[in-house]
């Protein structure tokens, strides 16, 4: 956000959205607060289930409020920052509204793959306009407002907006776009992985066997400052670290397969501290196999060296 060079004044003719960039920053504000308020109410359930004598998952709840407290702070300064017609707002709000907007897509399909399955047992009556409402609940979220976001902010006039509102080149703007995306998803899995050795047991996949304990922390604790470094390095266009990114994560997907791909996925659920009650109810719902966890991992490494493949363009110059 540091203003480091100032763009030049000519500016061709435009239609000025800031109206627009002050309703979609106001709304993005209030998405901010809802994830807020979701912190919040989980926190209140761990109240209610310690009058019970429950045992919540220490390992959800540590990813679950980390996540909703990261998606409240992003979306209340970015809702800011588009109301103040911020050049760095409009780049990473793109960025998010595409990440967004292919999360949608993939939780869609989610649901109408397994949906119908895990209601197998009502009734057709009862099922159907569940099925329906989850549906259009998660068009809506996954869909709808990503997708309006995407269309507002990668307007034109929204653009020229911006930069004659904040003539002034901002960080954002030393870094393309499609490398940006990479660096910031890079940091935010460095930050995902630092509240996972808080959790009751830390396991992952290695090699065909799960580490746990000590070597599993290690292994998160050195994976995170990797990931932060990359991020780093990714935002600077340096080449080596393409190199690196492209090494790690198929040694870390093929590592991946390879476990997923020999063992039971319910030992893994049990290695993580799992109680018995909430073993059974992922057994009963559960459909997948470590067979088809190592084929979508796959897919997954597929699709990140593509799109590694097709930024690679960026890192020509030396940074």
């Amino acid at each position: 956000m540091t203003a480091t060079e100032s763009l030049p004044p000519s500016q061709p003719a435009f239609s000025d959205q800031r109206t627009g960039l002050i309703i979609f920053g106001v709304l993005e504000i209030l998405i901010g607060c809802f994830c807020a308020l979701t912190v919040l109410l989980i926190f209140l359930g761990l109240a209610l289930e310690k009058t019970t004598g429950a045992s919540p998952e220490n390992s959800a709840i540590v990813f679950g409020v980390s996540i909703y407290a990261i998606i409240a702070i992003m979306f209340v300064w970015l809702g800011i920052g588009s109301i103040m017609c911020r050049r760095w707002a409009r780049a990473l709000l793109l960025i998010l509204s595409w990440g967004w907007l292919l999360l949608g897509v993939i939780v869609l399909g989610f649901n109408v793959f397994f949906m119908p399955r895990v209601m197998e047992a009502m009734s057709v009556d009862v099922r159907t306009p569940i099925i329906v409402s989850i549906m259009v609940m998660s068009g809506f979220i996954f869909i709808i407002i990503p997708g309006a976001m995407l269309l507002f902010y990668s307007g034109r006039n929204v653009k020229a907006t911006c930069e004659a509102r904040y003539p002034v080149r901002c960080w954002t703007d030393a870094c393309p776009l499609p490398v940006l995306a990479a660096s910031l998803w890079l940091g935010m899995g460095a930050l995902s992985m630092l509240p996972m050795p808080l959790a009751d047991e830390s396991v992952l996949p290695f090699f065909g066997i799960l580490l746990t304990g000590l070597p599993a922390t290690v292994f998160l604790v050195v994976g995170s400052a990797g990931s932060a470094w990359l991020a780093w390095a990714f935002y600077r266009l340096k080449p080596f670290a393409w190199w690196v990114a492209v090494v790690a994560f198929v040694l870390f997907d093929v590592s991946s397969i390879v476990t997923y791909a020999r063992i039971d996925l319910m030992e893994l659920y049990r290695q993580t501290g799992c109680s018995q009650q909430h073993l059974e109810q992922i057994q009963k719902y559960n459909f997948f196999s470590g067979k088809s966890m190592a084929t979508w991992m796959a897919c997954y490494m597929v699709l990140w060296l593509g799109y590694l493949l097709w930024i690679k363009k960026f890192f020509r110059r030396s940074a």
